[in-house]
């Protein structure tokens, strides 16, 4: 028997300011897309924003459902509405932020805070079955995706590709003979 031990490399900035600015420009579309999102049971707001090669960028919000796990990610929603909406256009980067919610059950919509109060965004990293459709997206236009995720700091953890985060990865290859 023989152990595999597999790595992956990311890259680390210490501050969002460090990112180029279109990068910077999406991370701050991603908190604002979690204002978006319709979490009444699990309370935890995920935007997600896409950056086409045109420069378009195109957001979505996590969309929660009684009849749970029915509901769809933000990364999910906004690269399939992409793909169906934009499928010869390259996607360069998407960027993935959380953040709890402020109130009781149901959206807590635009007018969230209040007074004083600041909003509070979380690190969190695609699921994997995110990770998969991204996956996919980055097959189909044979060319990565990079990936950028909020660290605990406030730093920025990017992935050149989603396949770093997929190291032993199923894609549409493997369904060839």
């Amino acid at each position: 028997m023989n152990k595999v031990q597999l790595n992956i490399c990311l890259t680390s900035y210490p501050t969002e300011s460090e990112l180029p600015e279109a990068e910077q420009e999406l991370m701050e579309a991603a908190r604002r897309a979690t204002r978006k999102s319709y979490a009444p049971y699990s309370n935890f707001h995920v935007g997600a924003a896409v950056l086409l090669e045109d420069g378009t960028v195109f957001t979505a919000g996590n969309q929660e459902n009684a009849a749970f796990p029915s509901g769809s990610c933000a990364e999910q929603s906004v690269i399939y509405w992409v793909g169906a909406n934009y499928p010869d256009k390259l996607i360069k980067s998407i960027a993935v932020v959380a953040r709890p919610g402020l109130g009781g059950p149901g959206r807590d919509g635009p007018g969230l805070g209040g007074p004083g109060q600041q909003e509070e965004y979380k690190p969190v990293s695609p699921c994997g079955a995110c990770r998969q459709s991204l996956l996919e997206y980055e097959h189909r236009q044979r060319q990565p995706i990079r990936l950028l995720m909020m660290q605990p700091d406030g730093g920025v953890i990017v992935s050149e590709s989603i396949s770093n985060l997929l190291p032993v990865k199923f894609d549409a290859d493997d369904l060839r003979g």
